[in-house]
């Protein structure tokens, strides 16, 4: 995982699926982009909720993947999301930090702007640290 954090390995199937790009990486902070438009839109014609939680949510696993020492992993307990404007076609950028980082948990948040710097969406997430 460090790895793919580091930029030295590939990324995990849903980032290549999606299309999301690592920007960098490092020091409890990550910022991935990801270029949307009509075939992440929902019947509403703007782009699906899940594909921007998608987002925040790597973005945020790579934020904690740099915390993490040898024989560490985590997990997600709990995810949460604030939609806040409306996205049609855009490259959203994410940008996560740890704000709390524990032994056991982590709290990470992530921030998702469009190319006008707004922001879109905020999440939170509760991350468990895995030992062994």
């Amino acid at each position: 995982m460090r790895k793919m954090a580091q930029g030295e390995a590939s990324p995990p199937p849903i980032m290549k699926t999606l299309g999301m790009e690592l920007v960098e990486a490092g020091d409890g902070k990550a910022s991935m982009r990801l270029r949307v438009g009509e075939k992440f839109h929902n019947p509403m014609g703007t782009v699906h909720g899940g594909v921007m939680t998608d987002l925040a949510d790597a973005t945020m696993g790579i934020a904690v993947i740099t915390t993490l020492g040898a024989g560490e992993s985590f997990t997600t307990l709990e995810l949460k999301m604030n939609f806040l404007r409306p996205v049609v076609e855009a490259e959203l950028r994410s940008e996560a930090k740890v704000v709390h980082r524990g032994r056991t948990v982590a709290v990470v948040e992530s921030v998702l702007r469009n190319e006008e710097g707004k922001e879109v969406a905020r999440g939170v997430a509760t991350q468990m640290i895995l030992h062994g």
